[in-house]
């Protein structure tokens, strides 16, 4: 028994490291793929090129970076703050947005893909990567969206991924405060800074004050 609680089982996890290093570079990989084929490759040049495609172009440039700027920004925070539910949710919304604009950037190469070599407009290397990036965001988008919807539920009705069994068993959550009261808890009172995402000084008040031990709840909850 001596020598079964001194095992530590974690430490057999430690190889997985490597998938996740493994995984870090697959997302790499696509941002680069991506920042390539928009930037690079179709809108930039339009960019530069002058003309009445400057303006259009410059604004979906100016949308790409403010949203990879946005991403980076909530995968530091992620990294920092002790409620990373929040960052989190907002990191796949902000994820999910820049992946359809690239979808819809890429949505006319990949039409093209499928067209007569003599009717393509692009080398057929650039083609190809145009058409990857295409299915690699579209695939990406498709999966946030699974990953919003169940946060959403989860959070629009104040319950955890670990308490889903325990609320089917029940007539009324009895932490089920309404969806409004729901994503304050989650998000703070102060609607303008939810997908920053900060704290009023008022919410981290309170948020230290609870200790993560206490929670409001319904008074006609039924178990």
């Amino acid at each position: 028994m001596d020598c079964c609680r001194r095992v530590n089982p974690f430490r057999a996890c430690s190889p997985l490291r490597g998938l996740g290093y493994l995984m870090l570079a697959f997302v790499a990989a696509i941002v680069a793929v991506s920042y390539y084929a928009v930037v690079v490759y179709t809108w930039g040049p339009l960019l530069l090129g002058g003309g009445g495609a400057a303006a259009g172009a410059a604004a979906v440039l100016v949308a790409f970076h403010l949203l990879k700027g946005k991403v980076h920004k909530n995968i530091v925070l992620a990294a920092k703050m002790a409620s990373r539910l929040v960052v989190i949710i907002v990191l796949f919304v902000y994820t999910f947005v820049e992946t359809v604009l690239d979808t819809l950037v890429l949505l006319p190469y990949f039409i093209e893909f499928f067209r007569d070599e003599s009717r393509r407009s692009s080398s057929p290397g650039d083609i190809a990567i145009l058409f990857i990036t295409f299915v690699l965001n579209l695939a990406f988008a498709l999966s946030l969206l699974c990953f919003i919807g169940m946060h959403a539920s989860l959070v629009t009705s104040n319950t955890t991924s670990i308490e889903v069994h325990e609320r089917r068993n029940s007539v009324s959550w009895k932490y089920d405060l309404g969806w409004r009261k729901n994503l304050e808890q989650v998000f703070g009172t102060k609607k303008l800074l939810w997908f920053l995402p900060l704290y009023s000084a008022e919410d981290l008040h309170n948020i230290g004050a609870l200790h993560g031990l206490e929670f409001p709840t319904r008074s006609d909850a039924v178990a």
